[in-house]
């Protein structure tokens, strides 16, 4: 999970009306338009997990809940819309189907930064930050909870864990020229490492690994 910048809403989405129009009446022509803008939003990635779902396996996800004892009207509007992986385990589905929760206690990553609050580990796992707030602290672990992104023997560990080895080497690089030379003379080299897995899958678990045993985060 990492920060998102919502783009403006689709023109679609201006037809339907809370109270006089359903969610089954989005033709498959206006989720195209919906999953452009949310593409824009995104790229093909998981708002959640940021796993790869260019491959067709995905959904439009509501953040807060459009049943009726949730949040009905909120069917509609723009930024109640992620595009969510459709693994039964994690994200959305997850979400959907674990229970109580307060909708507040979430990390909502177009409004907030999940780095903030998240920490990912190079086993594959994530944590919540240290020195978080015992309010804030609550939320990442709700976060991580009501998505199920850190379940022990889950698949998103081991495919985090995956992406994360082919750069292990490359972290240590860094690390290494970081302890012999000064800043100007090894950031660039960090900064085009971080241009270029930018758009990839598990970016931010990658990011981490390569800039976790630096002084400070970039």
């Amino acid at each position: 999970m990492h920060k998102l910048e919502r783009c403006n809403a689709p023109h679609c989405l201006s037809k339907f009306k809370h109270g006089l129009n359903t969610w089954d009446e989005v033709s498959n022509a206006d989720k195209l338009e919906i999953w452009a803008a949310l593409e824009t939003m995104q790229g093909h990635r998981c708002a959640y997990c940021e796993s790869d779902i260019s491959g067709g396996k995905k959904s439009i996800e509501h953040f807060r809940q459009k049943a009726s004892h949730r949040y009905p009207k909120g069917t509609f509007e723009w930024a109640n819309l992620f595009g969510s992986c459709t693994r039964k385990d994690s994200c959305g589905n997850h979400k959907d189907q674990c229970g109580e929760y307060h909708h507040e206690d979430l990390i909502k990553p177009d409004e907030e930064d999940p780095e903030f609050y998240l920490l990912f580990l190079v086993d594959g796992s994530i944590v919540p930050r240290h020195g978080l707030s015992e309010k804030d602290n609550h939320r990442a672990n709700e976060t991580l909870r009501v998505f199920n992104l850190d379940h022990k023997h889950g698949p998103l560990r081991q495919m985090r864990r995956k992406a994360i080895l082919g750069y292990l080497y490359t972290a240590e690089t860094i690390h290494e020229l970081a302890n012999i030379y000064p800043l100007e003379e090894w950031l660039p080299f960090l900064e085009e490492e971080l241009a270029r897995i930018k758009p990839l899958s598990y970016a931010t678990a990658i990011k981490h690994t390569l800039t976790s045993q630096l002084r400070t985060d970039r």
